[in-house]
């Protein structure tokens, strides 16, 4: 898979700092590492991502309301993590969810689905 420029949108800074160091570690390059809603759709802006991967429910905000508002300038492939899997299907049928806690092999694999070669 050829590198590429993420943003991760995760309000949780361990499990950020964590997946900036998996993704780092793929050879992928961490553009932007933010915490809420508003953040992730400035950052997207500023760095035109390649991928979001971002939390479903930030503390401030939601990283749902945040894709779609993203989306609406321009489209980017995006992954929601969440430890609450049923709720992000209902309210987005088709989306990539990479459900928490998660492994590695699992990351991989969402981002394989999200970016198809």
């Amino acid at each position: 898979m050829k590198p590429l420029r993420i943003l991760i949108a995760e309000d949780e800074a361990v499990i950020a700092m964590l997946l900036e160091e998996v993704l780092a570690a793929m050879g992928h390059e961490v553009c932007a590492n933010v915490s809420t809603a508003q953040e992730a759709v400035a950052a997207a802006a500023r760095h035109n991502p390649d991928l979001l991967v971002i939390d479903a429910g930030l503390g401030e905000g939601s990283g749902i309301e945040a894709v779609a508002i993203i989306s609406g300038v321009a489209p980017v492939a995006h992954i929601f993590m969440t430890g609450h899997v049923a709720a992000v299907r209902a309210a987005c049928p088709n989306a990539i969810i990479l459900a928490k806690p998660f492994h590695e092999a699992e990351l991989v694999a969402a981002i394989e689905q999200a970016i198809p070669e």
